[in-house]
């Protein structure tokens, strides 16, 4: 079985039909789907979601480009949606320098805000992080270290070394399938196995064969056939390997 440890399947522009989704996931070998509620308007309906599908599960945390409005007051919701059962942890949180969605000091005051909640609930934490590794990181080391893991790595290979040293998973998505993309497949061939997990980010980032269209928690198959021609394994024991490490980092309640 394999496991989508990222989608945004509750987007329903994209995804009008998140049963559909799930289905054609389940027919793939995509077992289970965490699915990500990215700012607190979404929060609610995305747990609601997860509780309707049992192959489904969520993270919930604010996304550093919905930050312009960043309330305090608001993150009480969030904490009290921490402890229904098919919510894993915090994210997707962290830093973004590339759009000029939200100010980086509101983008500083949440990423804090939500790494004090994670600490204080023993949650593991999933990362966004866009043109923006080294002061991330720089705040990740800073502070007692949790259960980290860098969605859809994209950093060079001293900001992959410098994760690993804070005991952090990265997540791999279509861009392992790009042509242009030697320098991640070069530092997934020296990056620890049992750190890593499948993802897909539906419906964003789509694998060759599909780029240029919508990805779908499906094609998570494609990525983990590109991982094992990266580690010069079977994709059987990609799917063996990244849904241990998945189970790991998520909980047990992910493949009960």
């Amino acid at each position: 079985m394999l496991v989508d440890t990222h989608c945004h399947i509750n987007g329903l522009k994209d995804f009008p039909d998140p049963a559909a989704a799930i289905r054609r996931a389940c027919e793939a070998g995509v077992g289970r789907l965490i699915v990500v509620g990215v700012k607190p308007d979404e929060w609610r309906g995305t747990v609601d979601l997860a509780e309707a599908h049992p192959e489904l599960f969520c993270i919930l945390g604010w996304h550093p480009n919905y930050c312009a409005d960043y309330d305090p007051a608001v993150l009480a919701e969030l904490e009290a949606l921490q402890g229904r059962p098919k919510v894993l942890g915090l994210g997707e949180i962290g830093l973004d320098y590339h759009w000029d969605f939200a100010p980086r000091d509101k983008q500083f005051l949440a990423l804090h805000a939500q790494l004090d909640l994670a600490e204080r609930l023993s949650k593991p934490v999933v990362f966004h992080a866009r043109e923006a590794y080294d002061d991330l990181l720089t705040v990740l080391e800073s502070r007692s270290r949790r259960p980290y893991l860098l969605h859809c790595f994209a950093g060079n290979l001293g900001e992959a070394q410098r994760a690993l040293a804070l005991g952090a998973y990265i997540g791999v998505d279509g861009p392992v399938t790009y042509k242009k993309a030697q320098e991640l497949r070069d530092i997934l061939a020296e990056f620890p196995k049992d750190r890593v997990v499948l993802e897909t980010d539906s419906p964003y980032l789509s694998p060759v064969p599909f780029r240029g269209k919508p990805n779908e928690p499906a094609y998570t198959t494609h990525i983990a056939d590109a991982l094992a021609a990266v580690w010069g394994v079977s994709a059987e024991q990609v799917g063996y390997i990244t849904t241990e490490n998945a189970g790991r980092f998520f909980g047990d309640s992910l493949l009960a």
